[in-house]
C-alpha cells in the first residue's frame, strides 16, 4: 500500500490537486502555509473540516496545488480533494464523510450572461414612454 494519497477536487472554476502523506499535520497550499494562503478562519475551517469529521487532525501532511476561481471556490475544492484522498486512505471513513456532505461535488456554477441584457438575470431599465 502506498504512503501518498492523491485526489482532485473542484468547485465553481477552482481546481485543487491534493497529495496526502503521513506526517504532523502541516498543510501547504501553492508553496505557502494554510494560514497565509487562506487568511480568514472561515476558509481555514472549510479546508480542515474533513480532518475534524474523521478525527485525523495532525496525522497527515497535505500538499495542495490550487488554481482558478477565488478564495472561497479554492477552499471548497481543497475540502473535496482532501475528503477524496482520505477515502483513498481508508474506505471506513466513507459514512462519516458522506453524512457531512463532504463527498458531494457542489454543482453550482456562475450563470452565463445573456445577450441583450447587462448580466445573467439583470435587465436594462424599462421605459414605457
Amino acid at each position: 500500500m502506498s504512503d501518498v494519497f492523491a485526489a482532485t477536487g473542484r468547485r465553481k472554476n477552482a481546481v485543487a490537486q491534493v497529495r496526502l502523506s503521513r506526517g504532523s499535520g502541516k498543510i501547504e497550499v501553492n508553496g505557502r502555509p494554510l494560514e497565509e494562503y487562506f487568511p480568514t478562519p472561515a476558509l481555514q475551517f472549510t479546508v480542515l473540516k474533513p480532518f475534524e469529521v474523521t478525527k485525523t487532525s495532525n496525522t497527515f501532511d497535505v500538499h495542495v496545488k490550487a488554481k482558478g476561481g477565488g478564495a472561497s471556490g479554492q477552499a471548497g475544492a481543497v475540502r473535496l480533494a482532501i475528503a477524496r484522498a482520505l477515502l483513498e486512505h481508508d474506505v471506513a471513513m466513507r459514512p462519516a464523510l458522506k453524512e457531512e456532505g463532504l463527498l458531494t461535488r457542489d454543482p453550482r456554477m456562475k450563470e452565463r450572461k445573456k445577450s441583450g441584457q447587462p448580466g445573467a438575470r439583470k435587465r436594462f431599465q424599462f421605459s414605457k414612454r
